[in-house]
């Protein structure tokens, strides 16, 4: 028989907190797009609250958020949260913000490894 264990969501709804605070939304304004409460995103926030397999597909791809480390947190993820938020970003750029970006991310290589 499998072992049972309990799905902490804790780490999760921290990640939904700094998603939706990125984002400049208010609870209500994620709440009313996900048709919950704005008490029910606290507890989600705060509490880590369990939630539909609907509710949680929902707020994870809206936020782009990867669920795979807090289900399998032993296991080395190549697309974190913060990688695929980034990625979402990079989607909604420009040729010209691009190269900004580019630029940027080549300066702080640079740094990196003149300090090494």
């Amino acid at each position: 028989m499998y072992p049972k264990q309990k799905v902490d969501m804790t780490a999760f709804g921290q990640a939904v907190k700094e998603a939706r605070e990125n984002k400049g939304w208010s609870r209500e304004k994620l709440a009313e797009i996900l048709d919950l409460a704005p008490r029910y995103i606290m507890y989600i926030e705060k509490r880590g609250q369990h939630m539909s397999l609907q509710k949680l597909y929902e707020i994870a791809t809206l936020f782009n958020i990867s669920i795979d480390h807090f289900f399998f947190p032993d296991k080395d993820d190549s697309k974190t949260t913060q990688r695929r938020q980034l990625e979402a970003m990079l989607d909604g750029m420009g040729e010209n913000d691009l190269s900004v970006v580019f630029a940027t991310t080549q300066a702080i290589m640079k740094i990196r490894e003149a300090g090494e």
